[in-house]
């Protein structure tokens, strides 16, 4: 028993020590600082301050008026009275207006051809061209839903002129006989921020934390004298399931942190929606801490230099964002692209955590996402002791020359 108790002892001398020694390396490495630290501080609140007027507005437009009739100049000045649209240049033909565009002075062009006046006034259908700059979705919506929703109120009243009613609400019926009312569900002012940003920030999370573990280890094979992950000259580092749970305690504190400010510090300030409850969002938070840092172990080991992991982890984030479904649905994302979303503790981490705190999901569901993240963490925990006890082996086999 009492031989029992000292290897516990032991072993829980030793976790208590590498996790020392790892956290020190953080505090005093600038590169793993920043990552762990800074990056998860700061870009959420650059990413959120710069969306934080969630809609596009007074987006500038071109108009080709070539009918030059009252009708087309009503129709240009509902359009300039809305929010969403400002009427910034009159041009003389579209070749002009697409010289503006070109130089990014305005984000899209309305044409109305010669005929527009002439059309309706016979009571033939007219058309009105848009032209939008596609390099920016908010400003396509605006552009192009102003045009469309200004059209329909100018042909409901002009139905309204030749209908002959004599009551208003006999012309509500014959500008509107169906009518819609739309409800913008889990994101009532309909905006960008609170739509993408919640995924950004649980994809910046895994991000932050792989960068931070990847250079650590790219550091400490700088460091030693044969490449490896391990010290040769520290008997504390004697088994790898005691390496991998004294790293994964230091990373495991700083992650909590960063956690629960992106989860709820972040969303507080910028307005966000907030409606998880404290206790699912915990349960969701946990296993996707945890897989995010073994996933970052295990990809450590594929790091040889300190610059490696920002070429690997970078390059991937953008395919990482739209691999969640968010930005992109998930149901038109080709199944062999599913597949790989699947190695990601982020896909499933950014589903999670939008059903809970965007749309008020209960534990039970989303209990399939926390099944997968925490298959995902032993995963990752068992290939990260296999990536550090061949570290080990190595350590011991340079030791003894």
């Amino acid at each position: 028993m009492s031989t029992f108790l000292n290897r516990i002892r032991e072993h829980f001398t030793d976790v208590l020590h590498i996790w020392r020694n790892e956290m020190v390396k953080v505090i005093k490495d600038e590169g793993v600082l920043m990552f762990l630290v800074v990056v998860p501080l700061g870009y959420p609140l650059l990413y959120s301050w710069i969306y934080n007027n969630e809609t596009l507005t007074e987006t500038a437009v071109a108009v080709v008026d070539q009918s030059h009739s009252s009708l087309s100049r009503q129709f240009i000045n509902d359009c300039d009275a809305t929010p969403d649209v400002h009427v910034k240049y009159y041009a003389q033909d579209l070749d002009e207006a697409r010289s503006l565009v070109s130089r990014q002075l305005v984000r899209g062009i309305y044409l109305i051809p010669s005929d527009f006046a002439t059309k309706v006034n016979r009571g033939e259908q007219a058309t009105v061209s848009v032209y939008c700059d596609m390099s920016l979705m908010l400003a396509y919506k605006a552009v192009y839903q102003t045009a469309m929703v200004e059209a329909g109120r100018l042909g409901a009243g002009l139905n309204i002129k030749k209908s002959g009613n004599y009551t208003k609400r006999e012309d509500a019926i014959t500008a509107q006989l169906l009518a819609v009312d739309g409800v913008a569900m889990f994101n009532p002012s309909g905006g960008y921020g609170s739509c993408v940003l919640p995924a950004v920030l649980m994809l910046l999370l895994q991000q932050a934390i792989a960068l931070g573990v990847g250079m650590a280890a790219g550091t400490a094979r700088e460091r030693h004298r044969n490449g490896q992950l391990i010290p040769d000259d520290d008997p504390h580092y004697r088994g790898a399931y005691r390496i991998v749970w004294g790293k994964a305690l230091c990373y495991g504190m700083i992650g909590a942190v960063a956690a629960a400010y992106l989860s709820m510090a972040v969303p507080c300030m910028f307005s966000f929606p907030q409606l998880a409850n404290g206790w699912t969002l915990f349960l969701m938070l946990l296993p996707y801490t945890m897989a995010s840092i073994f996933f970052g172990m295990t990809v450590s080991c594929l790091v040889r230099y300190r610059e490696n992991v920002m070429l690997i982890m970078v390059f991937v984030s953008v395919p990482l964002l739209f691999l969640t479904g968010v930005s992109w649905p998930q149901t038109s994302i080709p199944s062999y692209w599913q597949g790989v979303s699947w190695l990601f503790p982020s896909t499933f981490g950014v589903r999670a955590f939008i059903r809970v705190n965007s749309m008020g999901a209960s534990f039970s569901q989303i209990l399939p996402e926390i099944r997968i993240l925490w298959i995902q963490a032993a995963i990752y925990l068992g290939m990260a002791c296999l990536v550090y006890r061949h570290q080990f082996r190595l350590a011991k086999k340079y030791a003894n020359k």
